[in-house]
C-alpha cells in the first residue's frame, strides 16, 4: 500500500496547499477516521519544525513530542479536532481547532490546559455493572459512572487518568462552535434546538450578538469559555508554514 496521498484528494480539513505539489503523506489507521491529519504534516507543513520525514522521525525518537499527553512515535499518526500537541523542550502546547472553512489549525494554549482534552459524545450505551459507555468524536470509548452525560454533550478528559473532569451539556444557551459546514469555525450560543421527525438530522439555531446561523446538530460541538478570547472570537491560530518542502 502506498504511503502517499494526492493533495487534491485530501479532506478539506487538512491544512495543506493542494496545488503546490502532487503528493503528501498518507495518514495511518487511527483516531479521527479520514479527517485525521498525519503528524508529519503538522511538524513539517504547519509548524516548520522539520523539513523532511527523516527530520520528523528524529524529533519523535527524542520522546518530546506529545499527543494528548503521550509521546508520539509515528509520523503518520492521525491528529484531529481537539487533540492536544505538546513540545516539552520548547514549552509549547497547542489545541487542534477548526478555523473558518473547517480547516484544522493550531491554537496555542498553556501547560495547564494541555493536561486535558475535549471530546464530543457521539454515542452512549449501558454496560454491565450499571455503568455507561461513551463513544467520542475521535472514536475513543470511555466507560464511566456519569449517567447524566448524553449524546451531543461534551466532556473534558484528563490525559493522565482518563477520567471526566468537566461536562458541558448540549442544550439551549450552551456555547458551541461549528466544526463542519459553511459556518465552520464560528462560535455562538445555542438559541434553539429543533427536533426533526424521522431520520432527518436535527437543526440548531446559533446566535452571535444579534446575528447568528442555522446548521445541523452534527456540525456543532459544545465548548467552554477557555476556547475563546475576551472579545468572543476564537483564539489566534498558527498559520501554515511554507508548503514548498520535500516529501522525504
Amino acid at each position: 500500500m502506498t504511503r502517499h496521498q494526492k493533495r487534491l484528494a485530501v479532506p478539506n480539513s487538512w491544512p495543506v496547499a493542494r496545488k503546490e505539489q502532487t503528493y503528501t503523506v498518507k495518514a495511518d489507521a487511527g483516531p479521527h477516521g479520514e479527517a485525521g491529519v498525519p503528524l508529519l504534516i503538522i511538524l513539517r507543513d504547519v509548524l516548520g519544525y522539520a523539513d523532511s520525514r527523516k527530520e520528523a522521525r528524529y524529533a519523535l525518537r527524542q520522546g518530546s513530542v506529545l499527543v494528548n499527553g503521550a509521546p508520539a512515535s509515528d509520523v503518520e499518526r492521525p491528529v484531529g479536532m481537539f487533540d492536544i500537541l505538546g513540545f516539552e523542550e520548547r514549552e509549547e502546547f497547542y489545541r487542534v481547532f477548526p478555523d473558518e472553512g473547517g480547516r484544522l489549525s493550531l491554537t496555542p494554549i498553556d501547560a495547564d490546559a494541555a493536561g486535558s482534552k475535549l471530546g464530543k459524545v457521539t454515542g452512549k450505551r449501558h454496560v454491565d455493572g450499571g455503568r455507561v459507555q461513551l463513544t467520542l468524536h475521535d472514536g475513543r470509548t470511555l466507560v464511566t459512572d456519569h449517567e447524566d452525560v448524553g449524546g451531543n454533550d461534551s466532556v473534558v478528559i484528563d490525559n493522565e487518568t482518563g477520567e471526566i473532569v468537566a461536562h458541558f451539556p448540549y442544550e439551549e444557551e450552551a456555547l458551541v462552535t461549528a466544526v463542519q459546514g459553511q459556518h465552520a469555525g464560528e462560535i455562538g450560543t445555542v438559541e434553539r434546538i429543533e427536533v426533526t421527525p424521522g431520520s432527518a438530522p436535527n437543526d440548531v439555531i446559533v446566535s452571535q450578538d444579534g446575528d447568528g446561523f442555522e446548521t445541523i446538530a452534527e456540525y456543532v460541538v459544545v465548548i467552554d469559555e477557555n476556547f475563546v478570547e475576551d472579545d468572543g472570537e476564537p483564539e489566534d491560530a498558527v498559520a501554515e508554514a511554507d508548503p514548498e518542502v520535500t516529501e522525504e
